[in-house]
């Protein structure tokens, strides 16, 4: 006869220096995409590293950004928004709309290659590996950020290796399938 291990309740604090804890986060890679929008005449863009796919069936994103973000603000406010998922080569596009010093308005877009989303009326970046044109579900707090969801109304695919945040800097360049079990394709765990 085997005794079951107790079960620690999981409100119990765990003691590990926040900081480590922190770090240990940086070693989560995900792709890194900008997020568009234009409400009220005014275009707005911000980078992401945390978009991903929260359901199949209604197909959902979900992106992680600050509580209180004007990105945020503005996608609720005009209830669509554009996602632009970025190539390796667009390193400076991630940084230049990750940068609050950058310029208001349409004169953030300048110098860049877009067009408008029919959907959205919000910029598709030129090169981008995938374009998600998104019709808004709703924003949700969550700790320090806010949670938001949106249905994908459209989606449009490229060919090309992604650019990636990891470790607290970005990296580009071609990524080397492994051998073995396929991951399941929805992305999700479990049996």
């Amino acid at each position: 006869m085997s005794t079951a291990a107790p079960i620690r309740d999981a409100r119990t604090p765990v003691r590990q220096d926040p900081a480590e804890r922190r770090r240990g986060m940086y070693h989560l890679a995900s792709p890194v995409s900008v997020l568009t929008v234009t409400a009220e005449e005014r275009m707005h863009g911000t980078t992401a590293s945390t978009v991903t796919l929260v359901s199949r069936r209604p197909l959902l994103v979900g992106v992680v950004l600050r509580t209180g973000s004007s990105f945020g603000r503005l996608a609720a406010r005009e209830g669509r928004y554009a996602i632009t998922v970025l190539g390796a080569d667009q390193a400076d596009v991630a940084r230049w709309f990750a940068d609050s010093g950058r310029p208001d308005g349409s004169e953030q877009f300048d110098g860049l290659r877009w067009q408008p989303d029919s959907y959205a009326n919000a910029p598709l970046l030129a090169g981008g590996l995938a374009h998600y044109s998104c019709r808004f579900h709703s924003k949700v707090a969550v700790g320090d950020g806010e949670l938001l969801l949106g249905y994908v109304v459209r989606a449009r695919t490229a060919d090309g290796p992604p650019l990636l945040s990891y470790a607290g800097d970005l990296y580009g360049g071609h990524l080397k399938p492994t051998r073995g079990e396929p991951v399941p394709r929805d992305g999700r765990a479990g049996a």
